[in-house]
């Protein structure tokens, strides 16, 4: 087919735009913006555009298909060409359920956790040489890209997230996979400029279930009260697995899991990555991986990239860098970092970047989000919330809305990186939780600072 992509420099859609190149399909694309490692893979594969920018006359009825990109607009001038001829137009989850409409359709959702799952359930089926497709929201150690499709693979396993489908389509992206074996981590109300009230975010995930196979199998975190009501009225699956967190221990900055077969040690560590561990098990044992396979195999998991990633350690500090920014994931990271190193002084530096975290009215859900950091700093950029066009912060409300009596507040990436620079690390853990970059910092110059 001769495949033409809107907005192709994003994370998933360079990373499909490179799985159907790979499957010698046509692939061409237009973005306005394109930054690393995007740019550099698209590249190399020879798919990269020109020029920057769109352009209406790149759209011809030679197209077969016209796969449109979140990052584009509802007046994008190339989109507007493709409806005039129209041609199929696909959002990113339609064109991935359409590829894998004859597969077992095998959807990771939550709020939380699901690129770990996800990342999790394909470490495991690669390192017993299980073939399946995938769509997963980070690069994994050992995969090329973050899609993989194939025509013969009976499985596809499916980050599936809860964000707008596209520009065109306000539907959840995965509303559209109709899952045969489904799991939910957990739910905590994210997302507020889509989903203004937290009664609106719980309905996608009741809508979710409503999706499902006839006769699907739902796996579920049953330590979150809103998410076990949502099971339990859910009439498509006929099977539903409830899972909870693991017995585990934490020795000398060691996390110890317990198995059948005695005492393992992990490479990941705090509560909810047991608990994704538990969801992970169980997704694998229905696509067939048994208990005892699944321990041989996760004892080497290392995390997904971004997802509690150390990046720096010597005998007296470590870094590590998360995606966190919703409060729930915040709250949760600090804890685990904290409990992994109880002896440690813990700095967590959180910046605020999402559409929902700059929001005043959703500032008060961080409170108490810091509360086992010894020392804490927010960083944001005012440029960032003039951009969204959200009422101004300040600091004072930052502080009153989390409520740590140790915190700073950034709003230079230059005063903020030196800060960093200026710092003791000292028998110290650096936790930098953002979905940014902080403005720029470089985070291999952080290793020269300990």
């Amino acid at each position: 087919m001769r495949i033409h992509f809107i907005a192709i420099g994003g994370s998933a859609m360079h990373n499909l735009a490179l799985a159907l190149h790979q499957q010698k399909h046509q692939v061409t694309g237009s973005d306005d913006a394109i930054f690393e490692p995007s740019k550099s893979r698209l590249e190399k594969a020879g798919i990269l555009p020109e020029k920057l920018g769109w352009y209406p006359e790149k759209i011809n009825t030679a197209i077969d298909v016209v796969i449109l990109g979140m990052h584009a607009q509802q007046d994008n001038p190339e989109l507007a060409k493709a409806q005039d001829l129209g041609l199929k137009i696909y959002s990113y989850p339609e064109f991935l359920y359409e590829q894998s409409k004859d597969k077992t359709r095998v959807v990771i959702a939550g709020s939380h956790g699901k690129t770990t799952i996800t990342s999790m359930i394909l470490h495991v089926l690669n390192y017993h040489d299980r073939e399946v497709d995938f769509m997963v929201g980070a690069q994994l150690e050992g995969f090329d890209t973050m899609v993989h499709l194939t025509e013969e693979n009976d499985f596809i396993v499916i980050e599936g997230d809860e964000y707008l489908s596209s520009p065109i389509d306000s539907r959840p992206k995965f509303l559209w996979y109709q899952p045969n074996i489904a799991l939910i981590s957990g739910i905590a109300w994210d997302h507020i400029n889509v989903f203004p009230t937290f009664e609106n975010y719980l309905e996608q995930f009741s809508a979710f279930t409503e999706t499902m196979v006839n006769g699907s199998i739902l796996i579920y975190n049953e330590e979150d009260k809103q998410l076990e009501e949502i099971a339990a009225k859910a009439t498509k699956p006929t099977r539903k697995q409830a899972y909870q967190t693991p017995a585990y221990r934490v020795e000398n900055g060691e996390t110890y899991l317990e198995t059948p077969e005695g005492e393992m040690p992990l490479e990941v560590f705090g509560k909810h990555n047991l608990q994704n561990l538990a969801g992970a098990k169980w997704v694998c044992q229905h696509m067939g991986i048994d208990e005892e396979d699944f321990y041989e195999a996760i004892a080497s998991f290392t995390g997904a990239s971004k997802r509690l990633e150390k990046i720096a350690e010597n005998p007296s500090a470590v870094v590590f860098k998360d995606y966190a920014h919703s409060p729930s994931k915040v709250k949760a990271t600090t804890k685990a970092v904290k409990n992994q190193y109880p002896n440690k002084k813990l700095l967590a530096c959180l910046e605020l970047h999402t559409y929902s975290s700059l929001n005043t009215n959703f500032l008060e859900e961080y409170k108490n989000a810091l509360a086992e950091a010894d020392e804490a700093v927010v960083f944001y950029s005012p440029e960032a919330v003039k951009l969204k066009r959200l009422e101004m912060i300040d600091e004072a409300r930052i502080k009153e809305a989390f409520g740590h009596k140790n915190l700073k507040v950034y709003t230079s990436p230059e005063k903020f990186k030196q800060f960093l620079a200026a710092t003791s690390y000292q028998n110290t853990v650096l936790l930098l939780m953002s979905s940014g970059n902080y403005g720029g910092l470089d985070f291999e110059e952080i290793k020269t600072w300990l």
